[in-house]
């Protein structure tokens, strides 16, 4: 089965599984994904992520991360740049979700990085999404 948009997926199966507090989830595998989640556990709304081999494209398990309280730390997922309508960001026009308390994630030519990254290297790139 083919995807036409693959970060939207991820994204909606992480979406659901922190709707139903599960503790991993299992997204497909690919560079752009393994990026995502990387920015993801450098800012701290997941624990980690692992690679699984299975003989085709790969999957990757998902340790989602929850307050002491059990409370989900990430409570909104939204995909901005898709696949018909791309959205590039200059690094003055990335936006700052939550008055910066949650993080836009840009595909810039050195890597997915998080919006605080993008300002800090002065890069710009699409906008893949944002959490909240």
């Amino acid at each position: 089965m083919t995807l036409s948009d693959p970060i939207a997926d991820m994204l909606t199966r992480v979406r659901n599984a922190v709707r139903n507090r599960a503790k991993t989830t299992v997204v497909m595998n690919s560079k752009v994904n393994r990026g995502i989640l990387g920015v993801l556990q450098s800012e701290g709304y997941i624990l980690g992520y692992d690679t699984i081999e299975d003989g085709k494209q790969g999957q990757i398990k998902v340790q989602l991360k929850y307050s002491d309280l059990g409370e989900p730390l990430i409570i909104r997922v939204t995909r901005k740049s898709k696949p018909g309508c791309r959205r590039y960001m200059g690094v003055d026009d990335i936006p700052r979700p939550v008055q910066g308390l949650g993080i836009a994630v840009v595909s810039t030519s050195k890597g997915v990085l998080s919006d605080r990254k993008c300002r800090q290297e002065r890069v710009g790139g699409e906008l893949l999404c944002t959490v909240e």
